[in-house]
């Protein structure tokens, strides 16, 4: 059992010492970047949510016309 404990805890010593390994290794974007793109997914998500929005109420006027 003692046997065990210690072979997970090393396990997870070096799942520990490769993530810092590989941390220092991340290429980070700039900031204006993460703005920029940012910005372009907000966009998109509003110009869809409207563009569901009015097919959702033609649907709405369509289906009512057929009653």
């Amino acid at each position: 059992m003692d046997n065990t404990f210690n072979s997970i805890i090393n396990s997870i010593k070096t799942y520990f010492r490769g993530v810092r390994s590989e941390w220092g290794k991340i290429n980070w974007p700039e900031q204006r970047q993460v703005i920029t793109e940012t910005f372009f997914v907000i966009v998109i998500v509003f110009v869809f949510t409207v563009a569901v929005y009015l097919m959702d109420i033609i649907f709405k006027f369509v289906l009512g016309l057929l009653k």
